[in-house]
């Protein structure tokens, strides 16, 4: 019996997401028909491919085997649609990015503009993502190409199925209401230890990103506001109630706030990211492309204050 596609999805699905439910609710379905499929699956694999450990179920060697090599199987079948779709002449189809929201507004949101105008033909779907949650939604296959960041370490996680393509280098700022600081001056983290901060919700990038430069300054930052985007926080600050640190892509010209090179620096490098077990679709190769362009062309690929 032929392996299914739409079984090799789940199982695809249950490697990265860890839970059957986890999997029926990605695909709107029950538990119980996730399950069902699973179990067919494993007949026509002629192999053991899950454990099941009271209510928990783990992949095993074969499971595990078998779900990277479905990835590539989907993937494939994805690029040769897309061939027969090329045969037109004119390059079709849909493409879906994922990034960060200061870079859907200055590289993504331009990308679907010149797009348009470009190749009218590709459908370009865009979702807002941190960048901690980037690599493992592009496993699953969520999104065809993803924006994503690295740390303050400079490093991206090392995942030996996706390939990343740098993008661009974007300055870490402190942000403050104006007059706070002298206007250019660097600032020394330390001598903020007793300000009022504000960042993203816990958990994401920039949180993160604040809190672990804080603690390198000597201190525990203390925190007056938590917002999920970047313009409520600029307006936290704008009102003096905080200051933050934000990398340079994410100020918004349109709020009265100073911004600060930090001494010592910090910089954060921004890639782009694929699932690199396949070969790209041609859509999603004109993408990146295009979006490599636009990353040249933003302050000749350098963001700062």
């Amino acid at each position: 019996m032929p392996l299914n596609t739409a079984r090799l999805e789940m199982l695809s699905l249950l490697d990265n997401l860890g839970t059957v439910r986890a999997v029926a609710a990605a695909l709107h379905l029950s538990p119980s028909a996730v399950s069902a499929q699973l179990a067919v699956l494993e007949t026509e694999a002629h192999a053991e491919l899950l454990r099941r450990t009271g209510r928990r179920v783990r992949l095993t060697d074969a499971g595990h085997a078998l779900a990277r090599h479905a990835r590539i199987i989907l993937d494939q079948i994805d690029t040769a649609q897309d061939e027969l779709r090329g045969l037109t002449g004119r390059p079709t189809g849909r493409v879906r990015v994922a990034a960060f929201s200061s870079a859907v507004r200055r590289l993504v949101i331009p990308l679907g503009t010149r797009l348009r105008t470009t190749h009218p033909s590709i459908d370009l779907v865009v979702t807002e993502l941190d960048p901690q949650a980037a690599q493992p939604a592009l496993r699953r296959g969520d999104h065809d190409l993803v924006v994503t960041a690295d740390f303050l370490d400079g490093a991206l996680p090392v995942d030996p199925g996706i390939r990343t393509v740098p993008l661009l280098t974007d300055e870490i700022v402190l942000v403050t209401r104006p007059g706070l600081l002298a206007t250019g001056a660097p600032a020394d983290l330390a001598a903020l230890a007793g300000s009022a901060w504000s960042m993203d919700l816990p958990g994401t990038y920039l949180a993160h990103l604040v809190t672990t430069a804080c603690r390198r300054a000597g201190f525990e930052p203390a925190v007056s506001g938590r917002f999920p985007s970047y313009e409520l926080l600029l307006a936290h600050v704008e009102a003096g109630l905080s200051v933050s640190l934000l990398p340079g892509l994410a100020v918004d010209d349109r709020y009265d706030v100073a911004t600060h090179p930090l001494s010592p620096p910090l910089t954060r490098r921004v890639h782009a990211a694929v699932r690199g077990h396949s070969p790209l679709s041609t859509a999603t190769r004109i993408v990146l492309d295009e979006l490599r362009i636009l990353a040249d062309d933003d302050t000749a690929g350098t963001r700062g204050p």
